[in-house]
């Protein structure tokens, strides 16, 4: 058995709450983007699976788990006069600017894990200098010994590459690291990176989509110092 030593977080639907970010940020992008124009943008929303008119995710979304690359190439074919990288630029910067609600007061929880000798990291399929700018927006940048986004070059979820870097910055076995997350793509990365691995419902996903993948299934983060204070944060 390993004591745990540090933590890695998702960003979006574990630090900050999914729906109240994400789908301000879809609506606003798509309505720039279609100049406006409410029937084109619900048409293209829907190709992202975004209901414009209930300003709601479909569950199986690519912006739930996907990268900005990604969803860039979802939305290509329906603004092909931009080039890929302009489009993801627009995308990028609504995503900077994009309200974020804390799933729960972060730096109260942030300051009570590190009081605990851990060490904290963010691992998050949106780019890094928006993800930056959210973590700078709460107050909270200070907390982490390690931030990376899809395009920090250790690739995206749900492959391991940003939780591998992680333990190598910060000198742990993936054995001492736990990977928190409200997707399937974090927790196989968390799995895939030999770490253990804690859900959290404050994304879109539910308790039975993730619980094949985790240890443990939590309402939100705010569980997280009483389930490692119970002991049942030491995995085997």
């Amino acid at each position: 058995m390993s004591t745990i030593k540090g933590v890695i977080f998702d960003k979006d639907g574990t630090l900050f709450d999914f729906a109240a970010t994400w789908e301000v940020w879809a609506k606003s992008f798509l309505l720039r983007l279609c100049e406006g124009d409410q029937v084109k943008a619900a048409e293209i929303g829907r190709a992202i699976g975004f209901d414009l008119t209930e300003e709601r995710f479909a569950r199986d979304s690519v912006v739930i788990a996907g990268t900005p690359e990604e969803v860039t190439k979802a939305l290509h074919p329906y603004f092909a006069h931009l080039t890929h990288e302009d489009l993801e630029a627009v995308l990028n910067e609504e995503a900077e600017n994009a309200p974020q609600r804390e799933a729960v007061p972060l730096a109260p929880l942030l300051e009570t894990l590190r009081g605990r000798g851990l060490q904290l990291g963010v691992a998050t399929n949106d780019a890094e200098q928006p993800a930056r700018a959210h973590l700078d927006q709460a107050g909270i940048t200070s907390f982490f010994d390690f931030i990376a986004g899809y395009d920090s070059g250790h690739g995206g979820k749900p492959a391991p590459g940003q939780l591998l870097a992680f333990a190598a910055q910060t000198g742990l076995a993936a054995s001492e690291v736990i990977m928190v997350g409200d997707s399937t793509h974090d927790l196989r990365a968390g799995r895939a990176a030999g770490m253990g691995c804690v859900a959290v419902l404050t994304g879109l996903a539910d308790a039975d989509d993730l619980r094949p993948f985790a240890d443990v299934v939590l309402r939100d983060i705010g569980e997280l110092p009483e389930w490692l204070a119970t002991g049942t944060g030491r995995k085997t």
